[in-house]
């Protein structure tokens, strides 16, 4: 078989996947009926909404806190206990 027909071959077999792919992920749509994969249960974006609010809370104190006082001698309780952890793995 010639080159140019082999590419061709090739070519139209991946054209067909694609278009059996497309097909299979959209036939939710056809049927008129959601897929339940698609659409997350209105409890769990809550949920989740909530879980990104926290974490934006947390990273917000980081980055103001970061600096105070506190925040020093936290940081350098730390590293005394990191310190003390390194000379007793020693």
């Amino acid at each position: 078989m010639p080159m140019s027909t082999t590419l061709i071959v090739i070519a139209a077999i991946i054209a067909w996947a694609a278009i059996r792919i497309v097909r299979l992920n959209t036939s939710h749509l056809r049927n008129g009926t959601p897929r339940q994969d698609a659409l997350p249960d209105e409890s769990e974006t809550r949920r989740e909404i909530e879980d990104l609010r926290e974490r934006i809370k947390v990273l917000e104190r980081i980055a103001t806190d970061g600096n105070s006082l506190d925040a020093r001698q936290t940081r350098q309780i730390a590293e005394e206990i990191e310190a003390l952890r390194d000379r007793q793995d020693q």
